[in-house]
C-alpha cells in the first residue's frame, strides 16, 4: 500500500512518501525512508518491490556520484531523469525493475523540476504527481488545489491534505510519512508525519471489597 507524492512550486519541489515496509499482511517496519537524496540538489521518491526499489535507487545514486567524480560537474535534473529512464528501459528487456519513480531537482538555470518515471520507462515532466494506491485520492485533490506559484507552506499543506485523505479513505493505509524538499539551498528532510492513535485512558484499579 505504498504512496509517493510530488509537487513542484515556485522555486522548490516537494517529495513525500510513506515509511512502511510491508509484505503480504505483515508490517515489518514503519520508518523506511523511500525518498533518497541522490546528490546535493536531487531527490528520488520510489515505490515498488522493496529489493528492486532499494537496489535501483542506490544504483542511480552511485552512478550520479561517479559521473560527477569523472567530469567534475553534476548531471542536471533533466539529464538524471533521462539516464534513469534509459536504465529502466534497458532492464525492461532483461530483468525488469518493478519500481516507479518521482524525481525532483533544482538547477540554477531552470529552477525546480519534477519528473514521473514508471516501471515500463515512461518519462514525463510534471508539476504534480503520485504513485501507489494513495494516488487514487491524491490526484483529484491536486487537480483541485494545486497552483504553480505555491509557496513551500502551501505545498506542504497540500501534501498534508493528501496524507489525511489517504489515512481516511484507504482500507489498509500507511500511517507514517516523510516529506523532503529541494530548492536552491539543497535537498533536505522537511518533516515527518506520524500517526498517533487515540488510546483509552488507564482504567481505574478495582477496589477490593
Amino acid at each position: 500500500m505504498e504512496c509517493v507524492i510530488g509537487v513542484v512550486g515556485r522555486d522548490f519541489a516537494v517529495v513525500a512518501a510513506d515509511t512502511s515496509a510491508v509484505q503480504s499482511i505483515l508490517v515489518h517496519k514503519t520508518d523506511e525512508d523511500k525518498v533518497m537524496v541522490l546528490d546535493s540538489h536531487k531527490l528520488m521518491g520510489a515505490s515498488g518491490e522493496p529489493g528492486d526499489r532499494v537496489q535501483f535507487t542506490e544504483y542511480i545514486q552511485k552512478n550520479l556520484h561517479l559521473y560527477q567524480f569523472r567530469n567534475t560537474i553534476p548531471l542536471s535534473t533533466a539529464a538524471t531523469a533521462n539516464f534513469t529512464r534509459g536504465e529502466l528501459a534497458t532492464a525492461l528487456r532483461k530483468n525488469p525493475y518493478m519500481v516507479n519513480v518521482i524525481l525532483a531537482g533544482y538547477d540554477n538555470d531552470v529552477g525546480a523540476s519534477l519528473y514521473y518515471i514508471d516501471y515500463i520507462a515512461t518519462l514525463h515532466k510534471i508539476e504534480k504527481g503520485a504513485f501507489g494506491y494513495g494516488s487514487y485520492f491524491c490526484l483529484s485533490l491536486m487537480d483541485k488545489l494545486y497552483r504553480p506559484d505555491m509557496t513551500k507552506e502551501e505545498a506542504v499543506d497540500l501534501v498534508d491534505k493528501c496524507i489525511k485523505e489517504i489515512r481516511l479513505r484507504l482500507v489498509v493505509a500507511p500511517q507514517n510519512f516523510v516529506i523532503k524538499i529541494v530548492d536552491k539551498d539543497g535537498a533536505k528532510e522537511y518533516a515527518r508525519r506520524e500517526y498517533i492513535s487515540d488510546s483509552p485512558p488507564d482504567a481505574a484499579p478495582v477496589s477490593e471489597a
